[in-house]
């Protein structure tokens, strides 16, 4: 019998045995084609002892659907992958406490619930599962539409109160006198010329 099927056997009597094997919570995750999806399966034992199987639903999450074996990661052994899976689309990187698996280049067909289960010695754990949502734009939250108010500007005079310096009243005051003494004062000076001009023309036609 063939590792991975002997895999699947022993995961369907263990859910048969009891609910306790399945996972009891979801986190739902939506993810852009052609993007990535990691996704994360926390480990509260030694991994040196512990073997972490990734697998996956493509039907609705319930008891009568199916298991489909994506990858498994053994401390001694590394990393194997089904006959179906490749490389290139699928990653496990183990730490000290987790398990980091993504799935890149995703495509609507890789939407499905995925968990991962731990095997130590003896138990056999289902941990928190992940259900992906592959779609082609991501949905963005609607900001509500905002009325802009133009505000009326009130015209404002200045008020003597505020006015700083001196008041500038008696200098325009006294410009103005001073300019308009000039002018008159011109305007002597050229009819004085013009007159003493038109005597001394009489003066030249009398003789």
């Amino acid at each position: 019998m063939q590792p991975g099927t002997w895999f699947l056997l022993a995961v369907q009597l263990t859910a048969l045995h009891g609910s306790s094997a399945l996972p009891q919570t979801l986190k739902s995750i939506k993810v852009q084609t052609n993007h990535t999806a990691p996704m994360t399966c926390e480990i509260h034992t030694s991994l040196s002892n512990t073997r972490i199987y990734w697998l996956r639903w493509r039907q609705a999450f319930s008891r009568d659907s199916h298991y489909e074996f994506l990858v498994s990661w053994d401390p001694k052994k590394g990393t194997a992958y089904n006959t179906e899976v490749t490389k290139e689309k699928v990653a496990v990187l183990p730490d000290t406490t987790k398990i980091t698996f993504s799935v890149m280049n995703v495509k609507p067909e890789d939407s499905g619930v995925y968990f991962c289960m731990t095997v130590g010695n003896p138990e056999l754990t289902f941990r928190e599962g992940v259900e992906l949502s592959v779609v082609d734009i991501l949905p963005t939250t609607a900001q509500p539409t905002r009325k802009t108010v133009l505000k009326k500007k009130a015209c404002r005079f200045p008020s003597p109160a505020t006015q700083k310096g001196r008041p500038c009243g008696p200098i325009v005051l006294s410009l103005l006198v001073a300019i308009f003494l000039i002018l008159l004062l011109s305007l002597g000076v050229a009819i004085h010329l013009y007159c003493m001009r038109r005597r001394a023309r009489l003066r030249f036609m009398k003789q």
